[in-house]
């Protein structure tokens, strides 16, 4: 009984989904982590790993944010009787103080929040949410040059160690 609940806790931990292609296209200053308001059907299609967050991106209204363009596909099992949106607005659920300062940061500096990531936190969805300036072109290939060149030196200092 008791190997039962370990196996489920273990299913309702750990991570969702990830954006790698925020960390590319943007550098990450802040970190958030921010509750989500879902309905029944799209938590069951979370605890099914059935999210895409790269077209995601989040908006500030009325002193509110909003999750758009993430996808949540529905499970066919889930309801009949409800016409699922898979792209729907997600309210995000963060305290006032965060939200002042990312409505300020946005607004006067030209910063833009994307989600990084979704996670479980004690049976709760939390997405991790980045605040971040968009790389230029030349950005994006100092980047991957660095590292190559970090991969690279690892596989010499692995063949170094080896002999």
């Amino acid at each position: 009984m008791a190997k039962d609940a370990a196996q489920a806790k273990d299913s309702h931990s750990g991570t969702i989904a990830l954006n790698r292609r925020a960390r590319y296209d943007f550098f990450i200053e802040e970190r958030y982590e921010a509750g989500l308001s879902l309905l029944g059907w799209e938590v069951k299609s979370l605890r099914a790993g059935r999210l895409t967050l790269n077209e995601g991106y989040v908006v500030l209204t009325h002193d509110e944010a909003y999750l758009v363009g993430a996808h949540i596909s529905p499970m066919n099992s889930a309801s009949t009787h409800v016409i699922a949106d898979p792209t729907r607005n997600r309210k995000l659920l963060m305290k006032r103080r965060e939200l002042d300062h990312l409505v300020g940061a946005v607004d006067r500096k030209g910063y833009t929040i994307v989600p990084l990531a979704m996670y479980w936190k004690g049976g709760r969805a939390k997405l991790e949410i980045g605040l971040g300036k968009g790389k230029k072109e030349h950005d994006k290939r100092a980047s991957e040059k660095d590292r190559d060149w970090a991969r690279e030196k690892s596989r010499t200092m692995r063949d170094a160690a080896r002999r």
